[in-house]
């Protein structure tokens, strides 16, 4: 049985064992996004081709980003930086008269 390509399903290839995103359907193409970033579009007649199994999303979402450093990502342990004095910017405009 041949998968359907729906956008924002996970596949992998299972002859180069390539994981990959379905992002955009077009008339003839089917865009795809690997794992590490990769764009390809690959055509409908190729894609019957393809030895497919549907696979759920990574939990790891830093795939496509090679430069970031585990110190990088947000863990949500860290706490917001604000300015020392924070202003409301409504409070700078003019207010004018109503008549």
């Amino acid at each position: 049985m041949r998968l359907r390509p729906i956008i924002g399903e996970w596949y992998q290839d299972l002859e180069t064992r390539k994981e990959f995103e379905v992002v955009a359907i077009d008339s003839g193409t089917i865009e795809i996004q690997y794992y590490d970033g990769d764009l390809t579009e690959v055509d409908f007649e190729n894609w019957q081709e393809l030895l497919l199994q549907s696979i759920p999303a990574p939990e790891d979402w830093s795939g496509p980003f090679d430069e970031i450093e585990d110190e990088d990502m947000d863990d949500g342990e860290t706490e917001a930086n604000y300015p020392e004095h924070w202003a409301n910017p409504v409070d700078n405009i003019d207010s004018y008269p109503v008549y």
